[in-house]
C-alpha cells in the first residue's frame, strides 16, 4: 500500500514529506476532506480529478482538516492510495430519496458487493441524516465481522448544511460507502473521549428520535441551563462544550451525544443521534489533559499484533473537541502522531459525528465528542 498526502489551498497543491512513492496518475482512491467553502468552488471536483485521473474520488466537507500533525481551516486535504492486492468499490445514495435514515443505510449497502468485503468506510451528510439510524441500517446489511467506520460531514460550527460527492461535484444529502476487499488488508479501529462526567443521573422521560423534551419528567432544556449556570447565556454554541453521556435501554456502555440545536419555543434539544425514552443520562464537561491523552489511547488501540506502524491512519474527531481545545487543537493530532512514532501518514477531519464500533467490537455506533482512528495495514 502506497499513499500520497496533499493539501490544496490558494489554488496550489503541496505534498507532505511523509508521502510515499506513488505517482499521482496511479492512485486508485482519493479521500478529500475540505471546508464547505472549498467544496463549493464550482470546479473543485475537476481540479482533483485532473490531478488523480484514474482514481475514485470521495469528497467530504468538514469542521477542520487534519493534515499530518496539523489542523487547518478553509483548505482541502487529499490522501491518495494505491493498493498491492486490495480491491475497492464505492457507491452513493442521497437521503432525499429515502423516507428514513435507517432505510438510506440499507439502500446504500445494498448497492455494494458483499463477497470478500473486509471493511466498509462511510461518509454521510451531517445535517439531513440521523446518524444513529443510518448506522443501524448499515449494520443490518453486512456480516458482523465486517468493520464499519467513518463520520458525518461538517460545516464548521455553523450546523447549516454539509456537502459530499463521489466522482462528482459535492452536494447536500449524499452518503458515500467505500468497500475494501481481500485478505491482504488489515484494518484496526480505536475511539476515545476523555470527558469528565458531573451531576446526578437522569432518565429520559420524553423524546422523539433525536429530539429531547424531558429528563425525569422535568423540561430538559431548562434543567440543562440550570446545570450550565452562567454558560447557559452562550447557548446554543456552549452546548458543544457540554455533551451528554447516554446509556440507551438494553446497552451497558454509554455513548456521547452532542446537542446540535435548541428550540426555545418547544423547549427542546436536538441531538446528532437518537436519545430514546428510558435512557440514563449524565452531563459532561471538557478536560484538556484527558482529551489529548484519549487521542493517544485511540491510536494505541489501532496497533496490530506485530506492533508495526500503520501505512495510513484516518482521524475523525468531533467539532466539539475542536472548540474546547481552541488554539491548542494541534495537540491531540500531535499526540496521535507521537503514538505512531511519527512514521504514519495521517489525514482526516473534524466532524458532526463519528462512526465506529465500541473498542470491544460489535455493531458500528454513532459517537460524538470522540477521537476515532482507523488504521490500515496491507501485507
Amino acid at each position: 500500500m502506497n499513499t500520497l498526502l496533499y493539501k490544496f489551498s490558494e489554488n496550489n497543491w503541496s505534498k507532505n514529506t511523509e508521502s510515499q512513492s506513488l505517482e499521482d496518475e496511479k492512485a486508485e482512491l482519493v479521500l478529500c476532506f475540505g471546508s464547505k467553502a472549498m467544496l463549493e468552488i464550482n470546479n473543485i471536483y475537476s481540479i482533483v480529478k485532473s490531478k488523480f485521473p484514474a482514481a475514485i474520488v470521495s469528497m467530504c466537507s468538514t469542521s477542520g482538516e487534519i493534515y499530518q500533525e496539523n489542523v487547518y481551516d478553509n483548505s482541502l486535504v487529499a490522501v491518495a492510495m494505491r493498493f498491492d492486492k486490495t480491491k475497492i468499490e464505492a457507491t452513493t445514495v442521497n437521503i432525499k430519496n429515502f423516507d428514513t435514515s435507517f432505510n438510506a443505510g440499507i439502500g446504500l449497502v445494498k448497492k455494494i458487493s458483499k463477497e470478500n468485503l473486509k471493511y466498509l468506510m462511510v461518509f454521510s451528510d451531517g445535517s439531513l441524516v440521523n446518524g444513529s439510524e443510518l448506522v443501524k441500517g448499515l449494520s443490518t446489511q453486512v456480516h458482523k465481522d465486517v468493520l464499519i467506520t467513518g463520520g458525518l460531514a461538517g460545516d464548521g460550527a455553523n450546523f447549516k448544511s454539509t456537502l459530499l460527492g463521489l466522482n462528482e461535484q459535492p452536494k447536500e444529502g449524499e452518503i458515500i460507502a467505500i468497500g475494501f476487499y481481500g485478505e491482504s488488508l488489515t484494518v484496526e479501529h480505536g475511539s476515545q473521549g476523555g470527558w469528565d462526567i458531573f451531576g446526578l443521573e437522569k432518565r429520559i422521560t420524553k423524546s422523539t428520535d433525536n429530539i429531547l423534551y424531558e429528563l425525569g419528567h422535568q423540561n430538559a432544556l431548562e434543567l440543562y441551563k440550570k446545570y450550565l449556570g452562567p454558560e447557559a447565556k452562550n447557548l446554543p454554541g456552549a452546548a458543544l462544550l457540554y455533551p451528554l453521556s447516554v446509556v440507551i435501554p438494553g446497552a451497558t456502555k454509554p455513548i456521547v451525544r452532542t446537542i446540535l440545536s435548541i428550540n426555545e419555543e418547544e423547549k427542546s434539544m436536538t441531538f446528532a443521534g437518537d436519545v430514546p425514552v428510558g435512557s440514563q443520562v449524565r452531563f459532561m464537561k471538557s478536560n484538556f489533559t484527558k482529551l489529548t491523552k484519549a487521542a493517544s489511547e485511540a491510536a494505541s488501540q489501532t496497533s496490530n499484533k506485530q506492533n508495526e506502524q500503520p501505512d495510513l491512519a484516518i482521524l475523525i474527531s468531533c467539532v466539539g473537541r475542536k472548540l474546547v481545545l481552541g488554539e491548542k487543537i494541534d495537540e491531540e493530532v500531535k499526540a496521535v502522531a507521537k503514538t505512531f512514532n511519527n512514521k504514519t501518514v495521517m489525514a482526516g477531519f473534524y466532524s458532526y459525528g463519528e462512526i465506529t464500533p465500541f473498542n470491544e467490537g460489535g455493531d458500528c455506533q454513532l459517537h460524538n465528542q470522540t477521537m476515532t482512528i482507523t488504521s490500515f495495514y496491507e501485507d
